[in-house]
């Protein structure tokens, strides 16, 4: 009864959450009832209800009725309590000491490269921040899915295997213990409910009845004919394809078919029709065959009952349920694991948990997943039960392995794919091999495989390969290397009969390869299809790690590579009796017979794949390395080793490689030339070419001398070419024995000096590695990166670059672009081998060239004899001897002698650089070993066979006498210091050998020697300095002829350079000064009647298309610029206002301050002729209407181009106008300042404005302003009085120059409003002025951004646009009608007269004052329009006008900034009693007044003051660059350079201001006063000052990209963490981070694809719309990638800003270095955007990147 009491208040809780349950939990509680038998027929019972709706399951109801029918009830009687408290019990009581977080694709997963016991382990993102290997050498990479976080296994690191959430203690629980241990009743509940559990999951997953139901779930219900037709995924059939046949065979809608896919492809399965068993069987065929039209299999559809489909899909539910149990505690997963292993007794069937193993290739997605994710959560987290699940994979291994290479799922769906977490544990891999035999299931597993690869000889010949079996056969190659991942350090006798086994069943494999698809030379006819090479090459690039840690592992222990040597051995000499038939030949040379087989690589077979002899050498070197070789007869008799046949076959192998380079093999097409390229490349060279090297130089040390050069001639074919034939007279055979001959030498080469191998000489593994980096530098710098690709890499994908490069390189940091390299320290030079043997052709010459240059700029000669190398490790000692032999002396002899005699088609100067190569090695060789020995115990004699005659002839020769020859030839010229190198190392030698018989004597005379030798070496040296003087005067004077030609070009071609070059920090003004210093006394001030002179000169320009030159003249035909026109956020000051994408209803007169979106023009500065322009835009157009298949890079149809000279992208062209000087005569000036004050002129323009509207109205009422005339009853102050003031005539223009103004201006309306061109728009003359306002706007902030001055640093692109921009809105009001000029003049002045105010005018605060400045002004000119004749004010006028309307607009900016500056708080109180601070106050006194005390008197004089200066710079700083630009008036010297200060007071002097600005005030107050008023009476005013609303500050802030973390693994956190907002799944998703705002979005999605304008448009793009008006830029987070976007259609990729330590970036996270942000290129990115060049940048990519099929940016 205890118990009952005890689960009471659980009944209880039962009862309130589901009290319909509580009778089933009660009999489940019961101990006499059946648990089982109770279960199902819950189960019965629910489940078909619950599940009943599955073509349109909604998923929370039945998860609601799940949880209230079963398993809630279930937890009741499990735990007994309310489930919820003791799972959060639980909880608190610790979690596992294993993370076991299972990854998804996508994810970021972390490998620590110092503690890692193998690249496989890896850490989640969380616990790797909370680890020690956050500040180690880690890598980053994105999962593939399916992998498992291995923090807290002990086994998987060196060191910190646990972060600080996983350490014991870590949690809040004060216990010990890492887990609670659950009471004997729950652990009794436990193995009651679980096994029916399993059962019932097992037995549902894998049942195959289509229409029934076991029993046991049936004896509730009768049978109803309700059926599912269900589509099954599979990896054949794409997306679009079932949509498709979803379509043609249901009938239904495309929205539907999506749902449907979709679906399929995340679950794996989906009921697209319900009824009927009849229907559902239709549906089913005809799906099929809509399915067979198009690929060549169906689908694969099943029609279930609608109950079997409800309990499949339960059992996957309760599979999830099991899941989060696991997590709980550990007795929950040794239960589960117990249940799941347990096999009935007595019988042959295999346990649950190997049933569904070997089910899981007929699994559908959704339940792999669920299968996967629960032995993750308990086999996996136990290790105990993770070494018995690793028993059953390993028993079940080939049965598993066949099915998933017959299955077309992913290697990440199948179970096979566990095998890394199980191989890969040190101590789990060597029991699996112990009592497992697990390398020979591997191995077998992969023969068993390949059956059908094998020819009649037993080889593998992949020819018609399937690409997909193959991939799926890669996964049996990479369990091998799994479990040979980590070598044991400990060998028990078991282990090493195991491991011998495994390794001979490897043999077996190799002997399938070695020797397999063979190839012959094709000879008089080319082949016909090139054969498939890839698949055996790539299988040997899979085999090269496994073959290196085969070898490692055979080294580990004496008797065991002794043992693996003979087994390798005696497969070696299997597969190398084949083909003994023919009869033995002779072959004669210098007193030497060689006998041998027939033999010929250019008529016989020859295969390239010989992984057998070459695991024998790697074997070889490493029996010497050990030491233990001395002990080799006792396994390998000397009479079976026949060395010479294990020569053969790597010889032939690099015969055919010389005969492939000699062109011998040209029929035999591509395939062979690409297998030999990856037989030397690094990627297959270590088991390939590197191999047959070692192998011939163990039949060098093996091999008398004479015999193995003979052999060699042999096999090269070039017996004949050393004997005294006539040679023929066939050119193409001579180059060929020629080229044949070099490849022959430079193996000979190799033999002798490749000595950089463990095992071959005393060098370590840090020692060859050294060497390829300082060869690799020697043929340039190189970066990290560059120099990790030609390094090859271990079984950990390591290549011990770190460990030594420092000792031989120094890092050279990047700048702005590029990426950091090394360059090789000066003291390893000494270290470069001309004839390294990784060396390719290319890289052999550019090294060679490299070193001669450098050694030339040094004075010094240009031999670059080879350096001394190691010593040959006693079982090599031999090899050296083929250097003296008697037939290398005679080739050596017949080279040199051939090239003495001037025979020059029989000798090349690459094969004499060989000889002589072969000459220093030998003479080092003698010269190393004399000064280790006395010259008695020297037997190597190569100076005393060098020096011997040849013959005994009369002419005969020796090898010294030939050199002295060789230096008087010539074609040798390059060779004369190597060949005097030579000689002075035979004196060396001769020396050394006298020396030693007499050593006091020898000593002085070496020294004489020396010091006479040393005399030569200076005479040398003074003559090559006085020839390098000689050459460098010689250099100097033509230089200086150079320079001045070029001089002469510059001034003649002046313009083009002004236009192709940036303008070195001199703004025209500077330059028209340095023109006009005899006037230096000119006023610098830009308006009112003290304006300084307008400084014009001619301007000739020159057009880049005809190269003509022409003068800007009004009358003369139009030049223009090449520009671009695009909309921009760049200044926006709220991103979050929503854009209008159509602009037909816009009314751009008025700009928001905000600036929410502007139209920004700029312009490359290169100038065409309007015609020249005209005619080259339509040849394009005739161009690509001829190419429609190329995809065009730009818009045609919107009128862009590529500028012809510099290829910008371009839409328009800006027409020149030149600038109209004038100039003011001082005293008329006067004369008007004393009658024109601007009362008077305010007075003046309302007249004339208000006779403007009369006369417009004939008759009609139309909204008229209403003008209050105060005190000018006297009208005839009239109409015409502003005329008096001083007029003149307007411009005329030549008709193409109005052609291009009107073009330019429909451009700027067009793009700006995203509308049709009209020429007849009213809105077209404000979008000329705002495009330019803004661009100035766009200029001035790019300047102070960069902490530039104000004129003088803008590039000469730049100050060109804005000089012709400006001068183009000034003139395009004459292409309008003045009437509607007036109209808009009248709207924007409504804003600044204080008479005047129309019903739509804004209200101050909503107005851009800097844009009505320019609209005001540049309208103006409208007023002085009259009927009869085209008027425009003088320069007296204008100058009045413009000071005006400046202060005006000053007025009303000064006016904005008080306003904005009401809520600002002091910062520091400093009293400033300050002349400006009294004025500020006072003039706050008035405004107070006028706002009936909204605004507060508080506010301290100086605080608003210091707003005010501070506020107003950037609109002071723009105007100033639009009247200098307006006007042509010089800028004072201030400006020129950066000074806060300074600057405030040149402005103010150049726009005649005060610099109190107060002043303007009360110098205009009487007229300012109804202003004002009429400003402080406007209800957005009083709403922003009382608070309700908020007004923009000044000065604006200065946009930037967001801020970017220092570290990139915080950015890919961020992405961790992100969930995308439109979808419920938890499938990883492309999170891209936008850099003007900081959105993060869910890109490449269908669930964030939103409808534009009818359009489907990708999440970022649709962003972009409203973020950047169409132009944006976003960081790929997890492929660490820039993406800049333009509209629907363009982008492209640019780098990251962050870099790894060796200021590299890391697109797709390749490398996984870490990485940081480079502030540099950020600061790049940002210019990029806002200097407006990101279109540009785009174009440019696209152009050089183009891509046949591009990628849908619309999509994005």
């Amino acid at each position: 009864m205890a118990d009952g009491a005890d689960r009471g208040p659980a009944a209880g809780a039962a009862g309130g959450r589901a009290p319909a349950q509580a009778p089933e939990r009660a009999m489940w509680c019961d101990e006499r009832f059946d648990f089982q038998a109770t279960f199902l027929q819950c189960l019965a019972k629910h489940v078909p209800n619950i599940y009943s709706a599955e073509m349109d399951p909604l998923a929370e109801k039945q998860e609601e009725m799940v949880q209230a029918a079963i398993l809630y009830p279930l937890e009741c009687y499990l735990f007994g309590e309310d489930p919820d408290i003791f799972l959060e019990k639980l909880q608190q009581s610790g979690t596992s000491q294993l993370c076991g977080k299972v990854f998804k694709g996508g994810e970021t997963t972390y490998s620590c490269r110092d503690c890692a016991v193998d690249p496989t382990c890896v850490l989640c993102i969380d616990c790797f921040q909370n680890s020690i290997h956050k500040n180690h050498r880690y890598k980053m990479h994105s999962s593939t899915g399916g992998g498992f976080c291995d923090c807290g296994d002990t086994e998987a690191w060196k060191a910190g295997p646990l972060c600080t959430k996983h350490e014991p203690g870590a949690s809040s629980s004060p216990k010990e213990n890492s887990e609670c241990q659950l009471n004997e009743e729950i652990m009794e509940h436990s193995r009651r409910v679980f096994p029916s559990v399993i059962r019932y999951i097992v037995d549902m997953l894998i049942w195959e009845e289509e229409k029934e139901l076991p029993v046991e779930l049936t004896i509730s219900r009768e049978k109803v004919d309700s059926y599912y037709c269900v589509l099954f995924n599979d990896e054949h059939h794409s997306y679009d394809h079932v949509i498709y046949s979803l379509q043609r065979a249901l009938g239904c809608e495309l929205g539907e078919a999506q749902l449907h896919t979709t679906a399929i492809d995340k679950e794996g399965r989906r009921a697209v029709k319900a009824g009927h068993y009849a229907s559902c069987q239709e549906a089913k065929e005809e799906i099929k065959r809509h399915s067979e039209n198009v690929s060549q299999r169906p689908l694969h559809v099943e029609v279930l009952h609608a109950d079997v489909m409800a309990h499949q899909k339960f059992a996957l539910r309760l599979g999830s349920w099991l899941n989060k149990l696991m997590s709980y505690s550990s007795d929950f997963r040794q239960i589960f694991c117990q249940i799941c292993l347990k096999e009935e007794a007595g019988s042959e069937k295999p346990c649950f948990i190997s049933k569904l193993m070997l089910w899981d290739a007929r699994l559908h997605k959704g339940a792999r997943k669920v299968l996967h994710e629960l032995i993750f959560s308990s086999f996996f987290m136990e290790m105990e039960y993770k070494k018995l699940f690793a028993v059953e994979f390993v028993k079940y291994y080939k049965a598993l392995q066949k099915e998933y290479i017959s299955d077309d799922h992913d290697r990440v769906l199948s179970v096979t794919a566990l095998s890394v977490q199980m191989f890969t544990v040190p101590t789990l891999a060597r029991h699996l091999i112990e009592e497992q035999n697990v390398i020979t299931t591997i191995t077998e597993t992969l023969l068993e495989v390949l059956p059908e690869y094998l020819d009649k000889n037993d080889k593998f010949n992949f020819q018609g390969y399937s690409q997909d079996k193959l991939n799926r056969v890669y996964s049996v190659i990479y369990d091998l290397r799994y479990i040979l991942v980590s070598k044991p350090t400990v060998w028990t006798d078991r282990l090493r009969e195991r491991f011998l086994e495994g390794f001979v069943s490897f043999l077996r494999i190799l002997t399938c390869m070695q020797g397999m698809e063979e190839i012959k030379r094709q000879i008089g006819q080319h082949i016909e299809v090139d054969p498939d090479w890839e698949a055996a090459i790539a299988i040997q690039m899979q085999l090269k790690n496994i073959l290196l840690m085969f070898q490692e592992w055979c080294a580990c222990d004496e008797e065991l590579l002794l043992r693996s040597y003979r087994e390798c051995h005696r497969a070696v000499m299997r597969c190398s009796t084949n083909g003994r038939s023919r009869e033995k030949t002779v072959f004669h040379l210098c007193g030497h017979t060689l006998e041998s087989r027939p033999y010929r690589v250019s008529a016989d077979p020859v295969s390239i794949h010989l992984p057998l002899s070459r695991t024998l050498a790697g074997l070889h070197v490493r029996l010497s390395k050990t030491g233990a070789i001395s002990r080799l007869h006792e396994f390998v008799s000397p009479e079976e080793f026949q060395v010479e046949l294990l020569v053969e076959y790597p010889l032939r192998c690099l015969v055919l490689v010389a005969q492939v380079a000699a062109e011998m093999w040209r029929r035999n097409g591509l395939s062979l030339i690409s297998q030999v390229f990856y037989y030397q490349d690094v990627k297959c060279r270590e088991e390939m070419y590197d191999k047959d090297i070692i192998m011939l130089q163990i039949g060098a040390s093996l091999m008398d001398p004479n015999q193995f050069l003979l052999l060699i001639l042999q096999r090269y074919e070039l017996a004949d070419a050393f004997k005294k034939i006539k040679p023929t007279k066939d050119q193409d055979l001579i180059k060929q024995y020629n080229v044949l001959i070099e490849e022959m030498l430079q193996i000979l080469i190799y033999v002798v000096g490749e000595r950089y191998v463990p095992g071959i000489s005393n060098v370590t593994k840090e020692d060859v590695i050294m060497r390829e980096i300082i060869h690799l530098l020697c043929i340039e710098p190189m970066a990290h990166s560059a120099i990790t690709k030609s390094l090859p890499e271990n079984e950990n994908n390591e290549t011990g670059l770190e460990n030594v490069i420092d000792k031989v390189a120094t890092f050279k940091k990047p700048g702005v672009s590029g990426h950091g390299v090394y360059e090789l320290k000066d003291e390893c030079l000494k270290e470069f081998n001309m004839f390294f043997y990784h060396y390719t052709k290319t890289q052999h010459s550019k090294a060679e060239h490299t070193q001669k240059k450098r050694r030339k700029q040094e004075n010094r000669d240009e031999a670059l004899p080879p350096p001394s190398p190691p010593d040959f490790s006693p079982a090599f000692s031999n090899v050296v001897r083929i250097l003296n032999c008697d037939v290398m002396m005679h080739i050596l002899r017949t080279l040199l002698q051939r090239a003495v005699e001037l025979e020059t088609h029989l000798w090349t100067e690459a094969m004499i650089q060989m000889v002589l190569h072969l000459l220093s090695l030998g003479l080092l060789e003698e010269k190393q070993q004399l000064q280790k020995s006395p010259e008695e115990e020297v037997t190597f004699d190569f100076y005393h066979k060098a020096t011997r005659m040849g013959s005994s002839a009369l002419n005969a020769v020796n090898v010294l006498m030939l050199l002295e020859k060789l230096k008087r030839v010539p074609q040798l010229e390059a060779q004369k210091d190597t060949v005097n190198w030579i000689l002075q190392m035979f004196d060396m030698v001769k020396r050394l050998r006298e020396k030693s018989s007499l050593a006091t004597v020898g000593a002085t005379s070496g020294s004489e020697a020396a010091k006479g030798d040393e005399s030569s070496q200076e005479k040398e040296k003074a003559e090559r300095k006085r020839k390098a003087e000689a050459a460098r005067l010689h250099r100097q004077k033509i230089m200086a002829q150079m320079s001045a030609l070029q001089r002469n070009f510059i001034e003649t071609h002046k313009l083009l350079y002004e236009n192709t070059l940036e303008a070195q920090g001199k703004d025209d003004a500077i330059m028209e000064e340095e023109s006009t210093s005899s006037a230096i006394d000119y006023s610098r001030i830009a308006l009112g009647p003290k304006r300084g002179p307008s400084v014009t000169e001619k301007e000739v320009l020159t057009c880049i298309l005809c190269q003509e030159e022409q003068e800007v003249k009004l009358e003369s035909a139009a030049m223009v610029l090449s520009a671009c026109v695009q909309k921009s956020t760049a200044l926006t000051q709220n991103r979050s206002r929503i854009l209008e994408l159509s602009g037909d209803t816009l009314d751009p007169l008025f700009m928001h301050p905000d600036l929410p979106c502007g139209t920004h023009t700029g312009s490359c500065g290169h100038v065409m002729h309007a015609a020249c322009w005209q005619k080259y835009f339509e040849a394009m157009q005739l161009n690509f209407r001829q190419r429609l298949h190329v995809e065009q890079i730009f818009d045609l149809e919107n009128g862009e181009y590529l500028c012809p000279l510099c290829k910008s992208l371009c839409n328009t062209v800006i027409p020149i106008v030149p600038l109209q000087a004038q100039k003011i005569n001082s005293e008329d000036a006067e004369a008007v300042a004393q009658i024109l004050s601007l009362a008077r002129w305010l007075e003046t323009v309302t007249v004339r404005i208000s006779g403007y509207s009369v006369k417009n109205i004939k008759g009609e009422k139309q909204s008229l302003p209403p003008f209050t005339n105060k005190g000018t009853g006297n009208s005839a102050l009239e109409f015409h009085s502003i005329l008096s003031f001083g007029v003149q005539s307007s411009a005329k223009y030549s008709s193409s120059i109005k052609e291009m103004l009107i073009l330019f201006a429909t451009t700027i309306y067009r793009v700006g409003l995203k509308v049709a061109p009209n020429e007849a728009d009213s809105r077209i003359p404000m979008m000329t002025w705002s495009t330019c306002a803004f661009t100035i706007q766009c200029i001035e902030n790019l300047l102070e951004t960069e902490g530039k001055p104000l004129f003088g640093s803008l590039q000469n692109r730049q100050h060109s646009g804005l000089k012709a921009l400006v001068q183009f809105a000034a003139a395009q009001r004459t292409t309008s009608p003045q009437l509607l000029i007036q109209k808009h003049l009248i709207r924007l002045l409504g804003v600044l007269l204080p008479n005047y105010k129309g019903e739509d005018t804004p209200s101050l605060l909503e107005v851009d004052m800097f844009h009505i400045l320019v609209g005001a002004v540049l309208s103006f000119p409208s007023l002085y329009w009259e009927d009869a004749v085209d008027l425009q004010p003088s320069s007296i006028s204008s100058a009045y006008n413009h000071l005006y309307l400046f202060h005006l607009t000053t007025l009303a900016h000064i006016m904005q900034i008080v306003i904005s500056s009401a809520t600002e708080s002091p910062t520091a109180h400093t009293s400033d009693n300050s002349e400006e601070a009294q004025s500020a106050q006072s003039f706050c006194r008035e405004v107070c007044q006028y706002t009936s005390g909204c605004f507060s008197q508080d506010i301290p004089g100086w605080l608003v003051w210091d707003c005010v200066k501070k506020g107003i710079m950037p609109y002071l700083r723009c105007a100033a660059l639009f009247f200098h630009y307006l006007l042509g008036v010089s800028p004072p010297e201030e400006l020129l350079q950066v000074s806060e200060e300074g600057q405030f007071k040149a402005l103010c002097s150049y726009l005649s201001l005060p610099t109190n600005l107060f002043q303007l005030f009360h110098e205009y107050w009487d007229t300012v006063n109804p202003l004002l008023q009429r400003w402080c009476a406007d209800p957005v005013v009083l709403s922003c000052l009382k608070g309700k609303s908020i007004a923009i500050r000044y000065p604006r802030k200065r946009n930037h990209l967001i801020e970017l973390p220092e570290d990139y693994s915080c950015l890919l956190n961020q992405a961790s963490q992100f969930r995308c907002p439109r979808s419920s799944d938890d499938e990883q998703k492309h999170p891209v981070l936008c850099l003007f705002c900081g959105a993060m979005l869910c890109s490449q999605n269908t669930c964030c694809q939103e409808l534009v304008n009818g359009e489907e448009l990708g999440a970022c793009t649709s962003h972009a719309l409203q973020c950047g008006a169409g132009v944006c830029m976003f960081l790929k987070i997890r492929e660490c990638k820039v993406v800049l976007i333009e509209g629907k259609t363009r982008g492209c990729l640019y780098p990251a800003p962050y870099l790894d330590e060796y200021g590299e970036t890391d697109p797709g996270l390749k490398r996984g270095n870490p990485l940081h942000l480079c502030q540099e290129r950020y600061r790049k990115l940002h210019l990029l955007w806002q200097q407006h060049c990101i279109i540009e940048e785009i174009a440019r990519s696209q152009e050089t990147n183009q891509i046949f099929f591009g990628f849908n940016w619309q999509l994005l």
